[in-house]
């Protein structure tokens, strides 16, 4: 990335590649020839957008260029070299056609195949009438050094994207000695994070030599507060972190006891108010995350105003400090602010720094070495596709929590424990709308979570999106605490934790329980197509456990060899997809009914009436 950089940097003094840069591995043998044959560092291929072809065709005429495709390499030896393929037969066509000569004048230079042959043409006439003379010179210009393809290659290098590079270590200072900055500026040895402080300057439309002179302490304050406000609403349009903060400023005499420079002339302070403590702290001590993003934005919210339009974006390891919710901040502005005007390549190790929803636009980069332990260096993959599992984790990290936000697709969500609480729920809910009765809302999601254990850590992770979420859970002795631990905690809203043994009246209850012992044993029976002997009775056993499903675990254990196994999820499932048939034989179904319908109206009372 610091090589493309140096390609057409926006500091002209960051483009020269130095010997000190040069791979360690192979400079005792370079060292030897660098001064006769440099070597390459930066081989680049371009596409030629309509409007540099109109560039081109402006200068070298409209059938000049035979592709459209160029190359520009360049080596330590600092110096670009460009490859565009011409048509140099068409070109002379051309300037001799815009000379506007006469039929006679035509004559005299005749349909040359280059440049060389109109020139020895016309120099080799006795006389030359006055257009001819001005096309002499045209075509001069462009012999020797200045051949065709150097008068492409001036258009084109004037066209040619610059690129600005912003790393992770790049800062803007929390203070600044004013007569020292003035003293780098004067003799043009701003630093980077100068140059940050003088973005920060112009977004706020002051200057530093202005401050200076303002000599009413109210102006003064106007000034400041109106640069705070201004800046404060730049910022935190993409800080969401914390929006309890202002960006205060300061401009005071220094103190004679302070490190230097800031103990001399005037110090500009940069320091951050948080309206919910009612202290501010001076802006090198936040966060090292929030100082870059402060950095970052402030300085590119100048690049544009700077250095024009065709820009392109380097960020190296943007965000390495941030948060994972403040990269997705970051990613936000990369993707609204700087994407729709400029191409953007950043570096990452960061799973929440990958675009889930453009995937195919991540590139692998690692350090290759083949079976044979040869050293090929570092690579750019061509696809998000790599072997070494290090250089794929970010990727498959940032694909899953991707699919993973995507399990709660509506506003409205339910969170339960395991698959067959939603197929019971959605077949119960389904049967009381076909009787025209009350169902589930068709706006609630039901999101399986996994458990009890599990459902809190959903929540949590969830919730934080703001959406809206109720919880359904078994409730069983070992469980309580869970349960209630939910109920008070943050996570949810009052009311939203609602537990199956309330409506089954009963002090241990799982789903299946709402359905009704007698239901579920003729549903375990027919799912499993058990034979009368091995088949749940349909009077409960003494000493049997209170919960069906207890209780259906505990026969199935003492079955003969070659019986089934129980699962929770085959009587659910059975009962999907033999709804029709099962409807007419479940022998308490009005009642499972009744409970079902119950437990719906109340989650449904939790919808907006807007959304009812």
């Amino acid at each position: 990335m610091q090589a493309l950089h140096k390609l057409n940097p926006v500091v002209a003094s960051e483009a020269n590649f130095v010997d000190l840069e040069y791979p360690r591995r192979r400079w005792s043998e370079y060292k030897e020839r660098r001064g006769k044959n440099p070597d390459n560092v930066l081989t680049t291929e371009w596409e030629l957008d309509d409007s540099d072809r109109k560039a081109i065709a402006a200068v070298l005429g409209p059938d000049a260029l035979t592709s459209s495709a160029i190359t520009i390499t360049k080596g330590y030896d600092n110096q670009p070299l460009y490859s565009v393929s011409l048509e140099e037969k068409k070109i002379v066509r051309h300037l001799v056609s815009a000379a506007d000569l006469s039929q006679g004048e035509l004559e005299g230079v005749g349909d040359p195949a280059n440049v060389a042959g109109a020139v020895a043409k016309l120099q080799a006439l006795a006389e030359r009438s006055e257009r001819q003379n001005k096309l002499l010179e045209t075509l001069t210009k462009m012999l020797p050094a200045n051949s065709v393809e150097g008068a492409a290659v001036n258009v084109l290098h004037e066209r040619l994207p610059k690129f600005v590079y912003f790393s992770n270590y790049q800062k803007m200072p929390g203070q600044v000695a004013l007569d020292a900055f003035a003293q780098r500026k004067t003799a043009n040895q701003l630093t980077f994070e100068d140059r940050v402080f003088a973005a920060l300057m112009d977004l706020a439309g002051v200057t530093t030599e202005g401050i200076q002179t303002i000599t009413r302490f109210e102006p003064l304050i106007a000034e400041l507060e109106a640069v705070s406000a201004r800046l404060t609403g730049e910022i935190f349009t993409y800080w969401t972190q914390n929006k309890h903060l202002r960006v205060d400023f300061r401009f005071d005499a220094a103190r004679s006891e302070d490190p230097v420079p800031f103990n001399t002339g005037y110090i500009f302070r940069t320091r951050i108010w948080n309206n919910r403590h009612s202290v501010s702290v001076g802006f090198d001590d936040r966060s090292s995350g929030f100082v870059w993003f402060f950095s970052f934005l402030v300085w590119f919210s100048q690049v544009k105003k700077n250095y024009g339009d065709r820009l392109i974006i380097l960020l190296d390891e943007p965000g390495l400090s941030l948060h994972a919710r403040a990269q997705a901040d970051l990613l936000r502005y990369v993707k609204e602010k700087l994407m729709p005007s400029y191409q953007v390549i950043y570096t990452t190790h960061s799973p929440f720094m990958v675009d889930g929803d453009n995937l195919t636009s991540a590139r692998t980069v690692e350090d290759v070495v083949t079976d044979a332990e040869e050293v090929l260096g570092t690579k750019v993959g061509d696809d998000v596709l790599s072997t070494d599992a290090d250089t794929v984790f970010p990727l498959q990290a940032a694909l899953g929590y991707d699919v993973t936000q995507t399990l709660f697709v509506g506003k409205h969500n339910l969170a339960v424990e395991g698959p067959s609480d939603l197929l019971y729920l959605t077949w119960f809910s389904a049967e009381l709308r076909s009787r025209g009765r009350k169902g589930l809302d068709r706006r609630w999601r039901i999101a399986t979570c996994g458990g009890i254990d599990k459902i809190a850590s959903f929540v949590a992770l969830f919730g934080a999106n703001k959406l809206h979420i109720a919880v359904l859970s078994d409730y069983h002795s070992g469980d309580k605490k869970k349960v209630n631990d939910l109920r008070t905690s943050k996570l949810l809203q009052d009311g939203h934790v609602f537990t199956a043994e309330v409506y089954v009246g009963q002090p241990e209850a799982d789903i299946e329980d709402m359905i009704g012992r007698a239901n579920y044993v003729e549903l375990v029976n027919r799912a499993y197509a058990l034979d009368p002997p091995k088949r749940l009775p349909a009077t409960k056993p003494e000493g049997t456990p209170a919960l069906v499903v207890r209780e259906a675990e505990a026969h199935f254990r003492v079955l003969p060899v070659g019986a089934p196994e129980f699962d929770h999820y085959r009587p659910a499932e059975y009962l999907m997809a033999n709804g029709a048939r099962m409807k007419r034989v479940l022998p308490e179904l009005d009642a499972a009914l009744d409970r079902f319908e119950k437990l719906f109206v109340d989650l449904n009372k939790l919808l907006p009436a807007a959304d009812r």
